[in-house]
């Protein structure tokens, strides 16, 4: 499963933030690079791709309009992996210029565990397993 992402117009941005986090490789086409500029802002994003060793996050900026039929945030991607050091870095970074609605902290089911909403209004769960 790969999570495809919307934004309003920062949706290279925000790609660009993830990589700076994740890594990988990130590829982006904008609505002038496929001729849809008449339809779409020509700086806006069309489809992006980022491509890590684990995972591949997709994303594009929203057609016009679309963003007035999201309603808030319901869905969080998460994150789960027994390397602490790793994961609890990814939250920090994911967490600044967001907020964070549930601290890192051990839970009942035995995982460590965080909640929070990055700069571009993207939740994410973190679970840091033991190992």
């Amino acid at each position: 499963m790969n999570p495809y992402l919307n934004f309003a117009a920062d949706a290279r941005e925000a790609m660009e933030f993830y990589q700076s986090i994740f890594g990988g490789e990130l590829s982006v086409v904008s609505f002038s690079d496929a001729q849809m500029d008449e339809e779409m802002p020509s700086s806006g994003t069309m489809h992006a791709m980022l491509t890590t060793p684990d995972f591949v996050f997709l994303a594009s900026d929203a057609m016009l309009g679309a963003e007035e039929t999201w309603g808030g945030t319901r869905n969080y991607i998460s994150l789960g992996s027994t390397d602490k050091e790793l994961l609890t870095g990814w939250f920090e970074k994911l967490s600044e210029g967001g907020n964070v609605g549930v601290p890192l902290a051990p839970q009942q089911w035995g995982a460590v565990f965080g909640l929070g909403m990055d700069r571009y209004g993207i939740g994410w769960m973190v679970n840091i397993y033991q190992g």
